[in-house]
C-alpha cells in the first residue's frame, strides 16, 4: 500500500493537441506519414528521417495494393509484396511502428486510433491530390509536408534497370 509500481506509466489525454504523458512529465508527440514503399531506397530513408524530426515516435502506414489501384497510383501495383515493403521499413532505424494495410484517405478514426498528431507528406504530389487526401488533417492544422529527394525514385529505379537490360 502506499506505493506505485515501478515502470512506464501512459496517459492519454483527448483533446485538440492529444498527446501521450509518460509519468506525467515528459511528453511524446506521434508522428505519421503514409507511404508506398516499393522497391525501398535512399529517397524513403530520407522521407523518414524528416518526418521523424516532427516528434518521438513515428508511425509508418503501408498502402495495400487494392487501395493504390482504387485511387488510381500512378505506378501500378507495387514490385514488393506487403509483407516486403513492412518488413524494408520497419528496419529503417528512424521507424517505430509500422501499420500494414493504411487508407490512402487520412480521416478522423484512422488519427484518433493511432493518436497521431501530425502528419507528413513529401511535397511531390500536386496539390488537388494533397487536399483530396489529407483534407482532415490539413483542416485540424496537423499537416506538414518534407522536400522531395531529388535523383532517386522508385520510378528512377524502374528506368535505370530497363535501361540496362537493354
Amino acid at each position: 500500500m502506499g506505493g506505485r509500481n515501478p515502470g512506464l506509466w501512459l496517459y492519454y489525454r483527448p483533446g485538440p493537441a492529444d498527446l501521450i504523458y509518460l509519468d506525467n512529465e515528459l511528453c511524446m508527440t506521434r508522428v505519421y506519414a503514409d507511404m508506398v514503399a516499393d522497391l525501398f531506397h535512399s529517397g524513403h530513408v530520407e522521407f523518414l528521417k524528416q518526418a521523424r524530426t516532427f516528434g518521438d515516435y513515428l508511425l509508418v502506414g503501408i498502402h495495400a495494393d487494392d487501395v493504390l489501384v482504387s485511387n488510381d497510383y500512378k505506378k501500378g501495383k507495387p514490385i514488393l509484396t506487403m509483407d516486403e515493403r513492412v518488413n524494408s521499413v520497419g528496419a529503417c532505424r528512424f521507424v517505430d511502428e509500422v501499420l500494414p494495410n493504411a487508407p490512402f484517405i487520412i480521416d478522423r478514426p484512422w488519427i484518433d486510433k493511432h493518436n497521431i498528431q501530425i502528419v507528413v507528406r513529401g511535397d511531390d504530389m500536386p496539390k488537388e491530390r494533397l487536399e483530396y487526401f489529407y483534407k482532415v488533417p490539413m483542416d485540424m492544422g496537423i499537416f506538414r509536408t518534407v522536400p522531395y529527394t531529388e535523383g532517386i525514385s522508385t520510378t528512377e529505379i524502374i528506368r535505370r534497370i530497363m535501361e540496362r537490360s537493354v
